[in-house]
């Protein structure tokens, strides 16, 4: 029996770090991740005292961060489930320390300074952060498994990004989507998506029975979206909303075909595109997805409409917005980067 791998979460106390930890106590090839957190100060504090369920497994301990006692307990991979900013400034000094880390932010997505300028990201060292920008590997398995398996820094991608490319990647890259007539995504995500630290727009009586759009035209996973599927800013109209659930995402994608095309071609465009990939299900037309489809599992669920003209397509994908979208992908990225199959830890 091989050695089971070491890893480490850093930032386990928010909704992703949690639903992380929780994948990576249970993935067979693993030891018992070791948890940090980065407050200063002595001692350890455990998670259940933040996530009062974990209560009665053995304790999980959040230690302070220190670069040597990774270093001593022989952690070779690194989860940062830490804020933008954090994620930023850390992962230079992960990299450093010779780990190979997969950031849940989007410290490290964007290549196009006119995307990631809106991060308003301050390097303490520019160089270097240019460098580890052109490292970083997206990482969507479905796109880059080749890159990923190799990568010492895989940003994982957003929860709305996943949604999306993966409904659109298929067809563009059989190119028969009109770019003239533009592609609109109208995506909906629940309150989780919005990360554990509070606003006026995620408290109950904000939510609750109620719909609402924001981030219109400067929404942070728009440039994802655009640099993955090789599309210029002005092909790509999308709108996030606030859904009162606490986790998933539906995302309608409205596009025009070049060419006359028929469901059973559209349908074979996706299945084929993505044949042999695990985590996508492709939907038999005219079964469309739903967010409780694919709550709590790995999946990215595809279907579409196609009008009687063959031309105007509707495309329905979902997720759940903290696996897919966060932990369930990063550890997917996990399985690809050390040989495994993408399946273990994720059942």
């Amino acid at each position: 029996m091989a050695a089971k791998l070491k890893t480490a979460v850093l930032g386990a106390s928010g909704y992703s770090g949690l639903e992380l930890t929780r994948l990576l106590e249970r993935h067979p090839r693993l030891e018992r991740p070791i948890l940090m957190r980065r407050e200063n100060g002595d001692g350890t504090k455990d998670l259940a005292e933040i996530f009062p369920e974990l209560s009665g497994n053995g304790g999980y301990q959040l230690r302070p961060l220190s670069w040597t006692e990774l270093k001593s307990q022989g952690v070779q991979l690194l989860f940062l489930a830490t804020p933008h900013e954090a994620s930023r400034a850390l992962v230079p000094e992960a990299i450093a320390q010779g780990l190979r880390v997969i950031d849940l932010s989007g410290a490290w997505r964007l290549k196009q300074e006119r995307h990631s300028a809106i991060y308003s990201f301050e390097d303490a060292d520019a160089i270097t952060a240019s460098e580890l920008t052109d490292q970083a590997v997206y990482g969507l398995p479905e796109l880059h498994t080749d890159q990923i398996a190799s990568a010492q820094l895989v940003a994982n991608p957003g929860c709305y990004a996943t949604s999306v490319i993966l409904a659109l990647a298929p067809l563009l890259r059989a190119r028969v989507i009109d770019l003239d007539r533009g592609i609109i995504s109208d995506s909906k995500s629940g309150v989780s998506g919005a990360g554990k630290s509070p606003s006026p727009h995620t408290h109950f009586v904000s939510v609750a029975d109620n719909l609402s759009a924001y981030s219109l035209f400067t929404h942070r996973h728009v440039g994802e979206m655009v640099e993955q599927l090789g599309l210029s800013d002005s092909e790509l109209t999308f709108t996030p909303h606030l859904l009162p659930i606490p986790r998933g995402i539906l995302s309608t994608i409205y596009v025009r075909l070049n060419r006359p095309m028929t469901a059973r071609e559209v349908e074979s465009c996706l299945r084929e595109f993505y044949s042999g990939k695990t985590w996508v299900r492709v939907f038999p037309t005219p079964k469309l997805p739903q967010v409780h489809y694919s709550l709590h599992t790995n999946y990215c669920d595809l279907g579409f409409c196609l009008a009687e003209d063959g031309q105007r397509l509707i495309l329905v994908s979902c997720i759940d917005n903290l696996l897919k979208g966060a932990a369930g992908q990063a550890v997917q990225n996990m399985n690809v980067m050390y040989g495994w199959d993408e399946r273990e830890g994720l059942h």
